[in-house]
């Protein structure tokens, strides 16, 4: 049926293909959640800079 070497690339291409979802997986729930504190934070910078400058003016 299968021989040494195919079942070796047969491992190879499952495993691949296993750390390939598990990568997309990750990737789809965490850098959503990475993108938008990133996003939150900057505009609490840019508020917390507007609230200084109306102050000193």
């Amino acid at each position: 049926m299968f021989e040494f070497d195919q079942y070796l690339g047969f491992l190879a291409f499952l495993t691949i293909l296993t750390i390939g979802f598990w990568l997309m997986i990750f990737l789809v729930s965490i850098l959503p959640y990475w993108i938008g504190g990133a996003f939150v934070e900057r505009m609490k910078e840019i508020r917390e800079k507007k609230k200084v400058n109306n102050v000193n003016s």
